[in-house]
């Protein structure tokens, strides 16, 4: 199945997109920090000839017609509304979504408010309930590495300054399970001017994923939701895992992998299995007749 490049106008921005499929129920895919929206063509073929159609954006500060200035443009609010501008440009009403990393964070905040019932489905890889995740952040004493990444991404202008040295050696060491290819595109976009400003803004809005601890900001989640965790993640361990589950109160399902926190280049066959059963088992008129009763 054949993924196209395609650029779409919406929430007055323009996103750099891949598509693939042409027919089936609409699935939006959500990329992480520091990647593309090429993270998913380990998977979008399949999915699209499982009989999905696909949408997969370089999202807000990654599409350089989508990067407007200032951490008061990257809220969870901001990017809630993207995709749900691109979902209404792509003519879809309800949609599947998937989420990875950042895009998983997204993904949650989405379906917390979803009050209009669009999300079908949601799957979220690496990053649990975004609440439980804030709470392991603060708490686990394993994840201290990571607490001292987050405070560095902070440090504006050192922190862009780090990332881009060295034709980005420090980022290169998170893409070590990415193609030659799929590190070019990496590579190339966050060198534009600007670019890791503003994937940095994402962490600076969310206060280092402070805000969600605070109260009402991330409710629970009914949507029918797939977990899907690796058990070597150094950022992520069983702490926010278990916490996060306490905040999902509708059908839910978690996957365990023997991987990092890499899980579409990693283990893409896992991963493909455990979206296409979450997809499968979820059907857009399903669900609907489940909200309505």
């Amino acid at each position: 199945m054949t993924i196209t490049i395609r650029e779409i106008e919406a929430n007055g921005m323009s996103f750099h997109c891949r598509e693939a499929g042409a027919g089936g129920e609409p699935v939006i895919l959500l990329h992480g920090f520091p990647e593309t929206s090429h993270m998913w063509t380990h998977v979008m073929p399949q999915i699209a000839a499982a009989g999905y159609r696909c949408l997969a954006p370089d999202q807000r500060g990654y599409s350089p017609g989508a990067r407007p200035d200032g951490v008061e443009n990257y809220t969870y609010e901001h990017l809630r509304a993207d995709v749900l501008a691109l979902a209404d440009a792509w003519g879809a009403e309800r949609f599947h979504l998937v989420g990875h990393d950042w895009g998983a964070i997204e993904g949650w905040y989405i379906a917390a408010h979803d009050a209009d019932h669009r999300i079908a489905s949601w799957s979220a890889l690496s990053v649990p309930h975004t609440r439980g995740f804030a709470e392991g952040v603060r708490d686990d004493p394993k994840v201290e590495g990571y607490r001292g990444l987050l405070k560095l991404m902070d440090t504006v202008g050192v922190a862009e300054q780090t990332f881009l040295a060295n034709d980005l050696a420090l980022p290169r060491r998170f893409w070590t399970s990415s193609s030659a290819e799929e590190v070019a595109e990496y590579v190339a976009v966050l060198s534009q001017p600007g670019a890791f400003t503003a994937a940095f803004n994402w962490y600076r809005a969310s206060r280092l994923h402070t805000r969600a601890l605070e109260g009402g900001v991330i409710p629970d989640v009914t949507t029918p939701s797939l977990f899907v965790w690796g058990t070597e993640d150094p950022a992520i361990q069983r702490v926010a895992v278990e916490r996060g589950a306490a905040y999902v109160k509708g059908p839910f399902r978690f996957v365990e992998l023997n991987a990092g926190h890499w899980l579409v280049q990693e283990q893409p066959d896992a991963v493909l299995v455990a979206i296409l059963e979450h997809l499968r088992a979820n059907p857009l008129a399903q669900t609907m007749a489940q909200t309505l009763t």
